[in-house]
């Protein structure tokens, strides 16, 4: 079995006024690692993951925390990035807004090295000017909807901002309804056209107090983002909660933001008249983390995960000790063994401190195999459940009714060709693929890129038989 591994080039268009289109990134930068539509993931199955794996930073924290650097002229460094592709794109966002991007070796570097043998993390140091650019083009938005982050500091330090809708993604809509409701209550004025948002502050933002309907990690993100620099108090209730608030919260305090409340459901901020550059560390990836733990249980396997709170991931942890499985916890580090089949338990997905909805691809991937029959909800996303379809390509047995699937576990899976739709969903096929009979063959596999900094070499540190490849090219067929 081959290990070679094609790379593949990020370009990213030029725009009309940008003459020659250029890569997005460069030697040494993040995202070497880049999208390709016709990789593919084959993995042989009736496998048992073993061993350690150290987790990096988190995607969902470090895209932020790379937006959040607007907010300071002057140098930004933020370490523990994840090696991925969204880093990558994130990064060219922050140039053509007038920044100075550049990646580095991590310190402390990355315990673990990933398949060309370059750390999976990375340390990304951001200049950003006095003025930066003030419009987030959408080539690049399409492909990285966290870029609609740029729109609360932005607004916080130009006080116009237009940025390109990001639309819906494959796992349900997301719209920006709180994101512009609670910058309306800070004085922005907000229009659409063309397919941009546009908002403007010329008398700058005020202090407000803000509801959210639903605690919106995003939303929480945005406008605490633009409330930091707001003129008096800004109370956001039923903020979200996630580790990732936390993390920005940290780092925006130590550019010298008064921000209370950090890891409850309300934020108070008081803003301040500018703010200064600092550096931050990334906070683990709670959600890799998590799918190596769903993965040493449904292959009744023993893993040890290194670089992530344990309490990040209680309610998720809690699942497997119910399935049958054993979990140690100490500092930032678990380890999930188990032994037996997994018993059959039901999951509900809810914000953070609940299931996180990125791990139900793993819940029923679990569910799958257990004995018994699970109920799995999902109450945060719409279109959580269209990877099930693939799911039953592999022979799961799974009955989708609104915001419920029914799993009814078999003993073992059936290696099928199959294709991932999204980031969570990817990552769920390849773990189910080692809990089938045969090989099973993961396309599209550039979504597992972008959450993912070499799943393929954390796989085969865990003993797995796995190979990366190019797909065979498909008949042209026309009429």
């Amino acid at each position: 079995m081959t290990h070679s591994l094609r790379i593949p080039d990020l370009t990213i268009p030029a725009r009309p006024d940008q003459g020659t289109a250029r890569p997005a990134v460069g030697p040494g930068d993040a995202g070497d690692a880049a999208i390709n539509d016709i990789d593919v993931i084959r993995v042989a199955g009736e496998a048992r993951l073993a061993g350690t794996v150290h987790v990096v930073g988190a995607k969902n924290s470090a895209l932020k925390l790379m937006a959040a650097a607007l907010l300071a002229p002057g140098r930004n460094v933020i370490t523990n990035v994840p090696r991925i592709t969204d880093i990558a794109i994130m990064g060219e966002v922050l140039r053509r807004l007038g920044c100075g991007v550049r990646f580095e070796a991590d310190d402390p570097p990355d315990p673990m090295i990933a398949r060309d043998g370059s750390p999976r993390s990375r340390q990304v140091i951001i200049d950003v000017p006095e003025e930066p650019g003030a419009e987030a083009d959408y080539d690049l938005v399409r492909r990285l909807r966290a870029s609609i982050c740029v729109l609360g500091p932005l607004l916080a330090r130009r006080g116009y901002v237009r940025v390109a809708h990001p639309g819906g993604d494959a796992i349900g809509s997301r719209g920006l309804d709180m994101h512009i409701a609670g910058l309306a209550r800070m004085g922005a004025v907000i229009s659409g056209e063309h397919g941009f948002v546009i908002a403007e502050a010329p008398d700058g933002l005020h202090g407000a107090e803000i509801v959210l309907d639903f605690p919106s990690v995003g939303a929480t993100e945005n406008l605490v983002m633009a409330a930091v620099l707001a003129r008096g108090a800004t109370v956001i209730d039923n903020a979200a909660r996630e580790p990732e608030i936390v993390d920005i919260c940290a780092m925006l305090s130590g550019m010298g933001a008064r921000i209370s409340g950090a890891g409850t459901s309300t934020l108070r901020i008081i803003g301040v008249p500018e703010l200064r550059p600092v550096r931050h560390a990334t906070v683990g990836d709670r959600i890799v983390a998590g799918t190596w733990a769903f993965a040493a249980a449904m292959t009744r396997g023993d893993v040890t995960v290194t670089g992530v709170p344990p309490a990040f991931l209680e309610v998720a942890l809690d699942k497997l000790v119910s399935a049958g499985g054993l979990v140690e916890t100490r500092g930032d580090a678990f380890r999930v063994r188990m032994d037996d089949r997994p018993k059959a338990v039901d999951v509900v997905t809810l914000p953070f401190p609940g299931f996180a909805t990125d791990l139900l691809p793993m819940a029923i991937g679990l569910a799958a195999v257990s004995d018994g029959a699970s109920l799995i909800t999902e109450n945060i996303f719409d279109g959580r459940f269209m990877f099930a379809n693939e799911m039953m390509r592999l022979g799961a047995d799974i009955k989708t009714d609104g915001h419920h699937a029914l799993v009814c576990g078999h003993e073992r899976l059936s290696g099928a060709p199959v294709r991932a739709t999204d980031i969570r969903a990817g990552a769920g096929l390849i773990i189910a693929g080692l809990c089938a009979d045969g090989v099973t063959e993961v396309s599209h596999v550039h979504h597992v890129d972008r959450g993912y900094p070499d799943f393929v070499a954390d796989l085969r540190a865990l003993g797995i038989e796995v190979e990366r490849g190019t797909a065979p090219e498909e008949p042209d067929l026309a009429i």
